[in-house]
């Protein structure tokens, strides 16, 4: 059988392409052997990838702000072609194309029969919930590579009707494995709906999306906030309002200026644990967005809280923040009767009703974040520019199927 190539933590700040075995239709030996169940998987499938996205949850491996061990495989975006299907799967075939969940979910568990697939219960042995290529999330192995197993594949592929179609949009269509769907989650969860105003921080793909999605969802006025202009741009692009938190103004009064009052409707943190103050020389201060989410949001709103904290970071700001306790003013939330929503976004919660907005030429994600394709062996390149702020989502066509 063929080999395979894989994306390869090597260290902080450096990840290299390495060549891996092809994978088999089983489980990885720690939630085989930590769950007590059959390692094989004929429920599963083998995809040949035909795009995978370099994700800002990845770079928080790649700088080192996690656990993650060298030799971490990377990459949990990921859209593909079936080209082997284990015996218990029913309903795809080989040559079905089709969009992977981030989340790894067994379909049968309490969570998952409660729509809450981001912490299934029979993935992973050290806590709820799994993902391809990612600490402590079981061990799967990641999807920047030419080919990648899928488990349980019957209830986690979304397949797309038509081949011809599906690959016109791939652009579009590749978003579906998270960030389409996380900035959704974000945007919804805030409670964006028709006349909303609503404040989305950070201008990163995730961020991007949030804001796009709180658009389709019907709000008024979206406005972006970040540090890099480039990125603010972007979103200006698809008819946001910003504002430049490098500026070392009020971000309440910067609201004023755009609404005429210093509040939203519904806010969105699309930035998470490695947020920086306000002002252009700001240092790291982990709570920063938090907080202000929660002083710019409007009594009773929601908060959609998308953007990654985590339990073990190596190089947070002091011996609390490496264990995820940071500084938040929960008494103002209290205070203010807000309700905040985080964790994982379930995928298959929205990304059927997403892909039929693709297919139907009603959303245009691909444009929204900047979507760029490139090789496999560009992906370190494509890291090292993402991670200095490139305005763009980077898109790895393993097999050359993505369209010129």
């Amino acid at each position: 059988m063929t080999g395979n190539r894989v994306v390869v933590f090597k260290g902080p700040g450096e990840v290299g392409v390495e060549s891996t075995d092809y994978p088999k239709l089983e489980l990885p030996e720690d939630v085989a052997n930590g769950l007590g169940i059959k390692k094989s998987a004929p429920h599963a499938v083998i995809l040949r990838l035909v795009t995978t996205n370099i994700c800002g949850s990845d770079q928080h491996m790649v700088r080192g702000r996690t656990t993650a061990p060298v030799g971490q495989t990377l990459g949990h975006e990921i859209t593909g072609e079936v080209v082997e299907v284990g015996d218990d799967v029913l309903f795809v075939k080989e040559g079905d194309i089709c969009s992977v969940p981030f989340n790894i979910a067994c379909g049968r568990c309490r969570m998952c029969n409660e729509g809450k697939t981001g912490i299934c219960l029979n993935v992973n042995p050290a806590r709820a919930g799994a993902a391809y290529g990612y600490v402590d999330m079981g061990g799967w192995i990641g999807g920047q590579a030419e080919y990648v197993m899928v488990p349980y594949a019957d209830f986690n592929l979304l397949k797309f009707p038509d081949r011809d179609q599906a690959l016109a949009k791939i652009l579009d269509l590749t978003m579906l494995s998270d960030i389409f769907p996380t900035g959704y989650h974000g945007a919804y969860t805030a409670g964006v709906t028709t006349g909303s105003t609503v404040y989305v921080a950070g201008a990163g793909p995730v961020g991007l999306a949030a804001a796009y999605s709180a658009q389709l969802l019907g709000a008024a006025t979206v406005i972006v906030g970040d540090m890099n202009t480039s990125r603010l741009r972007q979103a200006e692009s698809f008819g946001c309002e910003t504002v430049d938190l490098s500026s070392g103004n009020e971000l309440a009064d910067m609201i004023e200026q755009i609404l005429g009052e210093p509040e939203v409707d519904a806010a969105v943190d699309a930035v998470g644990f490695e947020a920086r103050g306000h002002g252009a020389d700001a240092d790291e201060a982990p709570a920063t967005v938090l907080n202000d989410i929660m002083t710019i949001a409007r009594a009773g709103a929601s908060l959609g809280i998308p953007g990654l904290y985590v339990t073990g970071d190596p190089g947070g700001v002091d011996e609390n923040a490496k264990v995820g306790q940071i500084g938040v003013r929960l008494g103002l939330g209290w205070a203010k009767s807000h309700a905040l929503v985080t964790g994982q976004c379930p995928v298959k919660k929205y990304n059927r009703q997403l892909m039929n907005m693709i297919l139907s030429d009603k959303a245009h994600i691909a444009d929204a974040v900047n979507a760029v394709s490139i090789s496999l062996d560009e992906a370190p390149e494509g890291y090292q520019d993402f991670d200095k702020g490139a305005a763009k989502k980077y898109v790895i066509d393993p097999h050359g199927m993505v369209a010129a």
